[in-house]
């Protein structure tokens, strides 16, 4: 069984691997276990910065010689700190950026711990978890019976962007954000999320997300 270890962004990120993407992969012997890192003190989950990111990676590694570690993290609120974070800015094209700082992340990593190229796959998701929620509103909206009410407004913003992982990045107008403020009962990450994504499948996901499907053909590529 080939152990891959998924930094995750938070809790909803965490259940979201845990419930929807590795039991895709347990029958193939790759067994996804996702885990958040701690923030700080006394927290865990959320933004972490990059010196944070390269302590629990080399321990992870140096402590499971025979596992294989990657990320789920969110490029909307990606700390400042992160390799190249400067230069990716510069670049308005979503996938530019995930890509320079996708490489710029992996050099920095496997130099600091010294470890194999393959050992560490890193993934940055644009913008955020709750884009890949706009593959398909109309199986999202089944995660609670008056969702429905809200397609439209669903539709209308998924018609806005090349694809859900387009959806912009501000406080205002990030995906979850837009969730919060078009669904009634308002839309909870740890809640919702994972559910939502069920309903979704990540076929339809991979479908419609470039950038995430090319992680999951990454994980794919682990498989004996």
């Amino acid at each position: 069984m080939q152990e891959v270890i998924v930094f995750a962004e938070g809790p909803t990120e965490e259940q979201f691997i845990k419930r929807v993407v590795a039991p895709l992969f347990r029958s193939n012997r790759v067994s996804l276990k996702p885990q958040t890192l701690n923030t700080s003190q006394d927290a865990k989950g959320g933004a972490v910065n990059f010196d944070r990111l390269k302590f629990n990676a080399r321990n992870t590694l140096r402590q499971k010689p025979n596992a294989i570690l990657t990320t789920f993290l969110d490029l909307y609120g990606l700390d400042t700190s992160f390799p190249s974070f400067t230069e990716a800015k510069q670049h308005t094209d979503v996938y530019a950026r995930t890509e320079i700082l996708e490489t710029a992340l992996h050099k920095a990593i496997v130099e600091h711990i010294g470890c194999r190229n393959e050992r560490f796959i890193p993934h940055i998701q644009p913008y955020e978890f709750e884009g890949l929620l706009f593959s398909d509103v109309s199986a999202l909206i089944l995660t609670e019976p008056s969702w429905n009410h809200y397609l439209a407004k669903l539709q209308a913003v998924r018609a806005d962007f090349d694809s859900p992982e387009h959806i912009n990045d501000s406080y205002e107008t990030k995906p979850s954000k837009r969730l919060e403020n078009i669904l009634q009962p308002k839309y909870k990450k740890t809640r919702h999320g994972p559910l939502a994504a069920e309903k979704i499948t990540l076929a339809i996901m991979e479908q419609e997300c470039a950038h995430f499907r090319g992680w999951m053909n990454k994980l794919r590529g682990l498989i004996a």
